[in-house]
């Protein structure tokens, strides 16, 4: 899977350079999520913008790090949700569950 991790404002963000977020890479991102928690980050944000297709795996992995953050007393916040994918979101009621921002820079904002 294609992430590229930068730290921005002492935040750490997660660009997810994949056009799907699937069982089949899904894992890849829990990995480097689990590297930044257990390295001691607290505040993860997570770039959807060029993902166009999340599935179960996808959605799990995500609500795995939220959890993970949640213990750490941090956060895991998304941005960039395309339409489809921001449906899955609404579909499962994540949307309830996630700070979710139309853009990176908002979401580094909101800290």
């Amino acid at each position: 899977m294609n992430l590229k991790t930068e730290t921005i404002n002492n935040r750490q963000v997660v660009f997810v350079q994949e056009e799907r977020l699937d069982a089949h890479n899904s894992e890849d991102l829990k990995a480097e999520m689990n590297r930044l928690f257990a390295a001691g980050s607290k505040e993860l944000i997570v770039d959807l913008k060029d993902v166009r297709f999340i599935d179960s795996s996808g959605l799990g992995v995500l609500v795995s790090g939220f959890k993970n953050a949640s213990t750490r007393q941090g956060s895991l916040k998304l941005s960039g949700l395309q339409t489809q994918v921001r449906s899955m979101f609404e579909l499962t009621r994540l949307h309830r569950v996630f700070d979710i921002f139309q853009t990176t820079d908002e979401a580094l904002e909101s800290y």
